[in-house]
């Protein structure tokens, strides 16, 4: 995977998320009516599709879209508002966060003119501090590779993003880091799945991520089974059709699985793959099954000639009542 260079609050890919999610806002609206004392709890996008949730502490409604300086660590950084009321406290149940139990942090104010051009001198020195980085890490020979690094606003702290295959110990970079920076380094090992989610690029079937764009929670090993039940209700198995850009199963696929194609419903419904029939024009093998277009795909071994059928028809002709 290649080197993150997303900027999401300030990229296309941003304002296109934050027009799909005034239009949810708007739906949710006209179904259950606006809310008058709901909009205290905001999402906030920072930096590379990391969402976070805070108070709103301003004492103002704020809309979808609208610019924000947030507590961040004893510091304050900038960030996007995401979501709102009943759509931002969904969101924090599907994350389990518990918010009589974890201590939010506060909206401080909507972000101005000054906030803005600041951001954008510091997104300008986050590619030396990037060079810098990696300078260090092939100059203390660390097993480690270097995702992105993040300036917080105030620069007061450094966030570095890692992936390694087993523990490093980095504590002589982080002295080193410290002096060149004069700020807190903070060191964050990640797995692929975030690498993939930080970078915001597209995926095989040409939209944005999931990851990146809608899902809540990446979970460690997700949906063991998904790439056999794609493989059970498709009949075929395409590993590039299944594996992701993190090199991992598609979290997609868990959403696209038919439980009507299931192992357990399918010799209910269909014939078991394999199988053979005898037809008109001789024997013929069940090569595979579409259940989206509930198609039967039959093959002559004799010559190789392949039909495919509708299963309505599949069933009159060759399965007794």
């Amino acid at each position: 995977m290649g080197n993150v260079i997303c900027s999401c609050t300030l990229g296309d890919y941003a304002k296109v998320r934050l027009q799909l999610s005034r239009m949810l806002h708007r739906e949710i609206e006209q179904l259950y009516g606006e809310e008058k004392n709901g909009k205290d709890i905001c999402e906030i996008e920072l930096k590379c599709c990391r969402r976070e949730f805070f108070i709103n502490a301003t004492g103002e409604a704020s809309d979808i879209g609208t610019a924000v300086i947030v507590e961040a660590d004893g510091g304050f950084d900038y960030g996007i508002v995401y979501s709102t009321g009943a759509i931002a406290r969904k969101k924090m149940q599907l994350k389990g966060i518990d918010q009589s139990k974890e201590t939010l942090g506060n909206i401080v104010r909507f972000a101005d003119e000054h906030d803005k051009e600041e951001l954008h001198s510091v997104r300008e020195r986050e590619p030396e501090i990037r060079d810098v980085c990696m300078a260090k890490i092939k100059g203390h020979r660390l097993d480690m590779k270097l995702v992105d690094v993040e300036l917080r606003m105030d620069q007061q702290k450094v966030t570095v993003f890692y992936t390694a295959t087993h523990r490093v110990d980095f504590r002589s970079l982080v002295r080193d880091l410290a002096s060149e920076f004069k700020a807190r380094i903070q060191m964050v090992q990640i797995t692929s799945r975030e690498e993939a989610r930080r970078a915001n690029t597209f995926g095989a079937c040409g939209c944005v991520l999931c990851c990146s764009s809608w899902i809540q929670k990446i979970h460690a090993n997700p949906f063991a089974e998904k790439q056999n039940g794609y493989e059970n209700s498709h009949g075929e198995n395409h590993s590039f059709n299944v594996i992701g850009q993190c090199n991992r199963p598609k979290c997609c696929l868990s959403y696209s699985r038919n439980d009507k194609c299931s192992k357990k419903s399918r010799p209910n419904s269909y014939p078991p793959l394999g199988s053979k029939v005898t037809t008109a024009e001789g024997i013929a093998i069940i090569e595979g099954i579409d259940p989206a277009k509930k198609e039967i795909s039959l093959r002559y071994p004799t010559d190789g000639k392949e039909v495919i059928m509708p299963i309505e028809e599949f069933k009159a002709l060759f399965v007794k009542k």
